[in-house]
């Protein structure tokens, strides 16, 4: 049965600094590797993205989009922002999306020691990634042994971050989210067991929070003002589905804290497994994403099952959040929107 058009919040329009969302959904990144070998965006991509816009999302957020040609790529035919090939790609998207409506964002990410792509990935420590690589993006077997990162290394990744948003401007986006989710590596730094560092980047929270910190500063600095600069943030991995911040709240609280300090724009609350009201609560009945937007005064995306309408409806009204993030979803259904909503 279709829902009208006055029964659910998410139908309603927001904003995002000066951007006019028609609506509260967003299409949450979803790595596609369908880029050519190149890493250029092509007819496939294109239909993707702009079937989204096509079927009702006010907002599109990329898949992860590689932002150096050292180390940060994850997979082979993952898309990048390092050329002007690339560059031209994307120009081609983001001008289809704006035709039909909605605003895009370009996920800049770097997969550190998850990458799939690299025989030696780079990373905060030396270590071997829990799990095995993901077969569904050309994976088989135990991660590679990170190398650890030097802070020429460091300086290289953040200045990578840097030169990508540049070319995502170029390129036509409305802005970028910062991928420090999902145990890639920003999270690698942020994340405690995967971080052994005694220097900066180590230690407290707000020591593994200092690369992050360093890329929003360096991609701030090379955008124009209002360009929207987005961050991401997860406890779960893709490579350890159920972990968890060690205390909980109060570790989420010191996340938001250092964020707080860095200033995006907007903050993307994940549920890597899928599940908002498992994975993000906390036993206080507080939720990350509830925290973030108490203490950041920031616009929040949710993301994990929120194809669900009662919880989509409970995530929008009770204020843990000002967006919802469609993943499964909408890749089964672009038209998902117009199909729940008739928008």
């Amino acid at each position: 049965m279709q829902t009208t058009l006055t029964t659910h919040p998410a139908t309603t329009v927001t904003h995002i600094a000066q951007l006019t969302l028609k609506n509260r959904l967003a299409v949450a990144p979803m790595s596609r590797i369908s880029a050519d070998a190149a890493g250029v965006p092509g007819a496939a991509m294109l239909a993707y993205y702009q079937g989204y816009a096509a079927g009702g999302f006010g907002l599109v957020i990329s898949e992860g989009i590689y932002t150096d040609d050292h180390f940060s790529q994850a997979y082979p035919q993952q898309p990048g922002l390092v050329n002007e090939e690339q560059v031209a790609g994307w120009q081609v998207i983001t001008k289809a999306v704006h035709v039909e409506g909605a605003f895009i964002m370009a996920q800049l990410m770097h997969a550190g020691g998850l990458s799939q792509y690299h025989a030696v990935p780079k990373a905060p420590s030396a270590l071997q990634p829990l799990g095995e690589r993901l077969k569904g993006y050309g994976g088989a077997g135990p991660y590679s042994v990170s190398r650890a990162m030097t802070q020429a290394d460091i300086d290289q990744a953040v200045a990578g971050y840097a030169q990508a948003a540049r070319y995502a401007v170029a390129a036509g986006f409305d802005g970028v989210e910062i991928h420090a989710a999902n145990g890639y590596l920003p999270d690698q730094f942020l994340t405690a067991y995967t971080n052994e560092r005694e220097d900066g980047y180590g230690g407290d929270v707000a020591g593994r929070f200092r690369f992050t910190a360093e890329v929003l500063a360096a991609v701030r600095a090379v955008v124009p003002a209002g360009f929207v600069v987005g961050l991401r943030l997860s406890e779960g991995k893709v490579n350890h589905l159920d972990y968890r911040w060690p205390d909980g709240a109060a570790t989420a609280q010191a996340v938001l804290t250092a964020v707080k300090a860095s200033a995006p724009t907007y903050v993307h609350i994940a549920a890597e497994g899928g599940n908002w009201v498992a994975e993000t609560h906390y036993p206080d009945g507080s939720s990350y994403s509830g925290l973030a937007k108490a203490m950041l005064g920031v616009p929040v995306i949710a993301n994990g099952g929120l194809h669900d309408m009662t919880i989509s409806r409970r995530v929008l009204e009770e204020g843990h959040a000002d967006l919802v993030a469609i993943g499964r979803a909408a890749l089964k259904d672009p038209s998902w929107p117009r199909l729940q909503f008739g928008i």
